[in-house]
């Protein structure tokens, strides 16, 4: 439980879903957690939905850690300048950069031809989910190498393996689920020689708080989703991933990750971890081996 007592980490993308999940499980092993996003208490960004850092910030706080909620859009320099300037004030230290920066789920169009898709929209979404992290990046590394050991985490949807094969959604979202893979090892090139790791992990099919609304159901229930959609059987709660890259900011072996591309399951087998359910979910094998190929949903074997 306190494997990060006294580690500082700034999870950039707090508000919901895996950067929610990945907070909490930072704090539950002690650490400090900068939780950031545009939606506060007072004000809902572009995106529209009510959860809030804030409430990301006192579950961290509530599991063990310290949470600490800044209001910080990622695409203003002069914001993120600003918060990690706090957390140097703070604590002169960071240890664990977490990159979960995204939004875009309503900026892309499913499935539709560049000269289709409104061409605002994708441009934006790929400068939420791109520019953000190099903007970050920019800010937050010089204090992330002031000590060795620090950790960088892309978070994004797809390993390279699979992305590599596939054409996901449309080209901006195609090009925003490869771009962290690719930052990953571009991070792991600059920050290796200072004793910094670089890694991308993916989720498997995520249960956040916008896929149970899309099905109708909450965590406690999520199962009756599977009536719609049976593969949704392969699941995973947000918990699942943010167990996974806690216990890789606490393992001091940790550079055999560097620039690799992973899994939430990968980390869950590799660390012994499940689960809130106390199972272990591998989705992306799942995915390529019974939902991809066709096959009914059994979930036998892969979780």
């Amino acid at each position: 439980m306190d494997a990060l007592r006294g580690r500082v980490a700034l999870v950039a993308g707090a508000t919901r879903g895996a950067g929610r999940g990945i907070a909490v499980e930072l704090g539950a092993a002690g650490a400090t957690v900068y939780c950031t996003g545009r939606t506060t208490r007072a004000q809902r960004s572009e995106y529209g939905r009510a959860e809030t850092i804030e409430d990301t910030a006192d579950l961290v706080t509530a599991a063990g850690g310290v949470g600490v909620a800044v209001p910080t859009d990622h695409l203003d320099p002069a914001r993120v300048a600003a918060l990690v300037s706090r957390i140097d004030a703070d604590h002169g230290r960071l240890d664990v950069v977490v990159h979960d920066i995204f939004g875009g789920d309503f900026l892309a169009e499913w499935d539709v031809p560049v000269w289709e898709h409104d061409l605002a929209r994708g441009l934006h979404l790929l400068r939420l989910a791109v520019d953000t992290h190099l903007v970050t990046a920019h800010h937050a590394f010089p204090l992330l190498i002031r000590q060795r050991g620090g950790l960088v985490v892309e978070v994004t949807d797809g390993t390279a393996a699979y992305n590599a094969e596939h054409y996901r959604l449309n080209v901006f979202y195609d090009l925003a689920k490869i771009a962290p893979i690719r930052l990953a090892r571009s991070w792991a090139h600059e920050l290796g020689p200072f004793g910094a790791t670089a890694v991308a992990v993916t989720p498997g099919w995520l249960r956040s708080e916008l896929m149970l609304d899309e099905y109708g159901v909450t965590e406690a229930n999520w199962r009756d989703a599977c009536v719609r959609e049976p593969h949704f059987a392969i699941s995973e709660s947000t918990r699942l991933i943010g167990r996974g890259i806690a216990a890789l900011a606490a393992d001091p072996g940790r550079d055999r990750w560097q620039g690799a591309s992973t899994s939430s399951g990968d980390l869950a087998r590799e660390y012994g971890l499940t689960d809130v359910d106390g199972s272990r979910p591998d989705a992306w094998r799942y995915v390529v081996e019974v939902q991809d190929a066709g096959r009914p949903a059994d979930t036998t074997g892969y979780r």
